[in-house]
Parts: structure tokens; C-alpha cells; sequence
């Protein structure tokens, strides 16, 4: 009997939202393990920074300009992976947009939109594309949120996408098991990102945040990545439609 480890060595895995906070460090996490990446993002200059990290640590790496709320170009970074690597294993679909409405009477239909085609069109469909260039044993990780579990006026819209995307993680599970592939979802508390820094910009309203925490403290964009690598790997091997809740209590 071996025992399952946290390596990655010879997977290819997606990243969306890769090019900065919890994104990056996932890809990155992924490449110290062993996996080549391939790091998407809106814009192109940053993810080539990203894959230039990638391939510092001795991974091969591809940067791919995508807005997954446009499904074109989600077909296009899908084909973009399999042409490099010839198949996807890994999917992290963690491209997010986080907007706080004033009430519920602000929300325009644009912001709705947006958010709902970056939080869970996109990542409907790129599960749907790769999943069809995944192996057995294949893994798809949703990024989802507290928000999703416990929703405030100022996170309707955000709080609803990231519900449809636990409803998507669990839903896409019964499809996809019998082939082998996994699907679950990292709910995620507070990391220490640019959309919270922008959301309390000092330091006096981080630390209020952080006394909501029986840890005691927001975590950093890298303690993600544990998490991640357990549920790509074989560690996690049984463990199929699961909200796994990473939020320091």
C-alpha cells in the first residue's frame, strides 16, 4: 500500500484568476509540487509574469489572456491548455469579481450580470470543456466563499454566485464521478488578498475583522494551497461534491 502525498508531479493544472492573490499562489504552489500550469487570467502581461515564476521552479508554464464570463474564450483557453500539454487534469476555477452594492436597490443589471457570468457561468462552462480533456482521476476545485454560506445585504449578488457555484460543485459531482474526475470546492474565509485590502483598506479594520477569527488572524493568499493540492491528489481520492470550509474558525 503507498501513501497518498501532496505531490503533483506530471499533472498539467488550469489556473483562472491566476495572476495575482490566491490564484498565484495556487499556481505557484502547484508548480513546487511538480505540475506544469497554466495560468489565465483577464489580462495577459501579468499571467507571463506568473508563468516566468512557474518555470523558475522548474515547471512548464503557459499564460493565456481570458475573461471566463465570455464563453468563447473559455473554449478558446481549454484549447489553448490541451494543444501545450495535450490534456488538463486539474481545473482551478477560482476567477472572482466581488462587487458591494450600496442596497439592493443599486444593483444594476450590469453589476448582476458580471458578477454572475465571472463567479459561475464561467466556471460552469470550463468545468463542462476540461472535464471532457480531463483522465480518470482528473480533478475540478471550485473557489467558493463564506458569503456563499452566510450572506449580508453587501454581498447579495456575490453571495448568490458563489451559491450557484455550490450548488454547480455538487451537481457537476454526480456527472462527472463516474468518470473518475472529482469535483469540490474550497469555501473560503479571509485571506489577505486586493479585493479585502480594498475592502478595509487600514489596518485597525483588519484587525476587527481578524478578532472574528478563533485563529486570531486572516490568513495569507498561500495557506490556500494546501488545500488545494489535497483535493487534486490522490490524498483526497474519495472525497467527491464536498464544500470544504477554509476559514480559520
Amino acid at each position: 500500500m503507498s501513501i497518498p502525498t501532496l505531490s503533483a508531479e506530471g499533472k498539467v493544472v488550469l489556473v483562472t484568476g491566476g495572476s495575482k492573490g490566491l490564484g498565484r499562489a495556487m499556481a505557484l504552489g502547484f508548480a513546487e509540487a511538480g505540475a506544469d500550469v497554466v495560468v489565465a487570467s483577464r489580462k495577459l502581461g501579468p499571467c507571463e509574469a506568473v508563468a516566468d515564476e512557474v518555470r523558475s521552479l522548474g515547471g512548464k508554464a503557459l499564460a493565456v489572456a481570458c475573461h471566463v464570463g465570455d464563453w468563447q474564450q473559455c473554449e478558446d483557453l481549454v484549447a489553448a491548455a490541451v494543444g501545450a500539454f495535450g490534456r488538463i487534469d486539474v481545473l482551478v476555477n477560482n476567477a472572482g469579481i466581488a462587487p458591494v452594492p450600496a442596497s439592493i436597490e443599486a444593483v444594476t443589471s450590469e453589476l448582476f450580470d458580471k458578477t454572475l457570468a465571472v463567479n459561475l457561468k464561467g466556471p460552469l462552462r470550463l468545468t463542462a470543456l476540461a472535464a471532457a480533456h480531463m483522465p480518470s482521476g482528473g480533478a475540478v476545485i471550485n473557489i467558493s466563499s463564506k458569503a456563499s454560506l452566510h450572506p449580508t445585504p453587501s454581498t447579495v449578488v456575490y453571495a448568490a454566485a458563489k451559491a450557484g457555484l455550490n450548488a454547480v460543485t455538487r451537481a457537476t459531482a454526480q456527472e462527472l464521478g463516474p468518470r473518475g474526475i472529482r469535483v469540490n470546492a474550497i469555501v473560503c474565509g479571509t485571506f489577505h488578498t486586493d479585493s479585502l485590502h480594498r475592502s478595509l483598506p487600514t489596518e485597525a479594520l483588519q484587525a476587527r475583522m481578524a478578532d472574528r477569527i478563533s485563529l486570531g488572524r486572516i490568513a495569507t493568499a498561500d495557506e490556500i494551497v494546501g488545500t488545494a493540492l489535497f483535493l487534486a491528489g490522490d490524498a483526497s481520492s474519495y472525497l467527491n461534491g464536498e464544500l470544504i470550509v477554509l476559514d480559520g474558525g
